[in-house]
């Protein structure tokens, strides 16, 4: 999906949405459900946030309703949910400014140049802006066998595959391509792993090849990533394995951006809330992993809720005459 190109470059809507994850694009259904027009904003070119840039192939587990569902198709079926209430979804543009007109509605200025005028914001941003740790020995190569997400993961198939890292998302990596890949290797820094220790063990007991206490040393390839070294830290050593595809899943940096100029109370990269969901800026929530209050647990399930709850209340705030709970959406029915 592709930002609207008919939509103009000012727009009014009665709640913003910033960002497109799964708490967004919740809030998006939640908000035309009860009947409110609605825009999500979302700095990346496709929605999903987290999920779809960083892994759509994976099993997520903790979703109600759902043993198992890959990210790629929670994110579609939130797109479905929402689809009947027509949200306007402006990707590609970063949120920028954030100031009040002489009504109290909220006026947002983005990247593109475009002025959101909305009676109500919701940030649902995650953890901002994110960008991935750079590997320091392959930057020559990236997109050309180094890569730092699998959105695709039949572009490993067949192809002998060196994944650095010692996180979630390593290991992630590797349970699902060692079936489908020639060889799996997993290179981290240290012999501990911050992984959950199912999958570390699952990984262990499969083909995939451990090499613990090593660094990649050199990466070299003709156009196309061929090889790469490891050091070898304990024996003082270098080695040299296949590579035709490169994972450098060594984490990223988070930046909340311009809205560190909002007026928001932040804490540690996160927007301090009340259990409205208001933050310290009038007619401005936020819901999903960007918020911080006593007992917060960052879950995508969690992130439906504070999703709802933040519509509820800024539906309120818009119009004073609005119940807070409109009721079950089975009430509504016929």
């Amino acid at each position: 999906m592709n930002a609207s190109s008919n939509v103009s470059t000012a727009l009014e809507v009665d709640i913003l949405i910033i960002g497109a994850g799964p708490a967004g694009l919740y809030g998006a259904y939640y908000a035309g459900f009860r009947g409110l027009r609605v825009a999500v904003l979302d700095a990346l070119s496709e929605p999903g946030g987290q999920v779809s840039a960083m892994y759509p192939e994976k099993a997520i587990l903790d979703i109600a309703g759902f043993p198992s569902v890959k990210g790629r198709d929670l994110i579609d079926g939130l797109l479905r949910q929402a689809a009947p209430y027509d949200p306007q979804y402006l990707l590609g543009e970063q949120a920028q400014t954030l100031t009040h007109d002489a009504d109290g509605r909220v006026v947002v200025g983005t990247s593109s140049r475009r002025t959101v005028t909305a009676g109500a914001v919701i940030i649902t941003g995650g953890i901002g802006t994110f960008t991935p740790r750079p590997l320091a020995k392959g930057l020559d190569f990236h997109g050309r066998g180094l890569s730092y997400f699998v959105p695709d993961l039949s572009a490993h198939a067949g192809k002998d595959v060196v994944i650095v890292g010692g996180g979630d998302s390593a290991f992630d990596w590797a349970v699902h391509l060692e079936p489908i890949a020639s060889s799996v290797t997993l290179v981290h820094r240290r012999d501990k792993f911050r992984a959950h220790a199912a999958t570390v063990t699952k990984v262990r007991e499969s083909s995939v090849r451990m090499i613990v206490n090593a660094d990649i040393a050199a990466v070299r390839g003709n156009g196309w990533i061929s090889e790469v070294d490891v050091a070898h830290k304990l024996e003082k050593s270098t080695s040299t394995l296949p590579a035709q595809s490169v994972i450098a899943a060594l984490g990223f940096t988070a930046d909340l951006g311009p809205m560190t100029e909002w007026g928001l109370e932040i804490d540690s990269r996160h927007i301090v809330v009340n259990t409205r969901m208001e933050t310290a800026v009038p007619r401005v929530y936020a819901a999903g992993d960007i918020t911080d209050y006593p007992g917060k647990v960052r879950l995508i399930a969690v992130g439906f809720g504070e999703a709802a709850t933040a519509v509820n209340n800024a539906a309120a705030a818009i119009d004073p005459d609005a119940e807070i709970f409109p009721g079950h959406s089975t009430e509504q029915e016929g």
